[in-house]
């Protein structure tokens, strides 16, 4: 595997490269970025090109942009035994010369809702980073994971708008035993909070069980989710039963359950703030 830090030594790399498959990340890598990578292969992808860069417009001036584990060398020998082809890791002053004046602003009824409530101007962040990345590496596919759902929403239907000749593909969520999402924030909790925050997961399998079970209140159950997960010593954000095409509130059809929905939902466990979600299928 080759690591390079320059757009021009990359773009030279890639010169007629014809099918080009691509995972950005932000480094700190775990398995469920690894089995990323090893779908992009899976797929075709010639090369399979990484990027790990950690893109401060999508961090908030009080969120933890400068403390977030930065651990190349780790994470380049992680790549190179997963089948990774080429490392991109360029420096700020590389992928940002001078002020990021031009941004993309995703539309607020995806972009303002969830995640974007919570975390204003974050995928405005991420569209910027990616359609940067996108331009400079001209994959054919990119890869991104399913654990941050609504980022992957917002990013395929960035590509459907701009017409980019990229296929967008989901990657599964790659859980512990214990069925606790992978992330690279998991290491900022102690080992009694990491013994605690499977509860997330298990909370969005009671709402998925409650759905299932016939319930249609959905107000209701994301409520006593909610506060199921206060009464553990969590200060959850947010616990919402959504469609899945396009994160929408459930219309009546929907809670007939004739549409496919998804229940998404972060909360904090201490200091550490985790998000997680949850495919249901009617």
């Amino acid at each position: 595997m080759h690591t390079i830090h320059t757009l021009s030594e990359l773009r030279a790399a890639l010169a007629g490269a014809p099918n080009t498959a691509f995972v950005p990340t932000m480094g700190n890598l775990h398995e469920g970025h690894l089995s990323l990578i090893r779908q992009a292969r899976a797929a075709g992808g010639a090369p399979v090109v990484a990027s790990i860069f950690v893109n401060r417009l999508q961090f908030a001036p009080h969120e933890d942009f400068d403390t977030y584990p930065r651990t190349l060398e780790r994470d380049a020998q992680l790549l190179q035994e997963a089948g990774c082809d080429l490392l991109f890791a360029p420096s700020e002053r590389e992928l940002y010369p001078e002020p990021q004046g031009y941004k993309v602003q995703p539309p607020s009824e995806l972009a303002d809702i969830l995640e974007g409530h919570f975390r204003p101007g974050f995928f405005t962040g991420v569209c910027t980073v990616v359609l940067k990345l996108f331009n400079i590496v001209q994959p054919q596919l990119a890869v991104f994971g399913k654990k941050d759902y609504q980022q992957l929403m917002v990013i395929r239907r960035m590509v459907e708008q701009l017409a980019l000749p990229i296929a967008i593909h989901g990657g599964e969520t790659t859980r512990a035993d214990d069925g606790l999402a992978l992330s690279s924030r998991n290491g900022y909790l102690s080992a009694a909070e990491r013994a605690e925050a499977v509860t997330l997961s298990r909370t969005l399998r009671g709402v998925a069980d409650a759905v299932a079970g016939g319930r249609r209140d959905f107000a209701a159950i994301e409520a006593e989710a909610m506060q199921a997960l206060s009464a553990r010593g969590w200060a959850p954000d947010y616990v919402a039963i959504r469609r899945r095409k396009d994160l929408a509130l459930p219309s009546s059809e929907d809670e007939s359950g004739d549409a496919s929905l998804v229940v998404l939902s972060a909360a904090r466990l201490g200091t550490t703030r985790l998000i997680d979600n949850l495919e249901l299928t009617p």
